[in-house]
């Protein structure tokens, strides 16, 4: 698995693993249970992951969608 992004922003993460899942890219959610249990002030993002083999792929996709990416 290889890391897409990190939010704080469960809207976007919704978003984004839609655009994901429409282009036949499966996307896994980290750290929700530990975002959620630190009381939901945002000090712990979420991070956005897709196998290995799909993280060209997804990087595009998001990038033509207009998201900016860590690295």
């Amino acid at each position: 698995m290889k890391e897409l992004l990190r939010t704080t922003d469960p809207v976007r993460l919704s978003w984004l693993l839609a655009l994901l899942t429409d282009a036949g890219i499966e996307g896994i959610v980290l750290d929700t249970h530990t975002s959620i249990l630190e009381g939901s002030i945002g000090a712990i993002p979420r991070r956005l992951m897709v196998a290995e083999e799909d993280h060209a792929a997804a990087c595009r996709l998001l990038r033509d969608a207009g998201e900016e990416l860590g690295a």
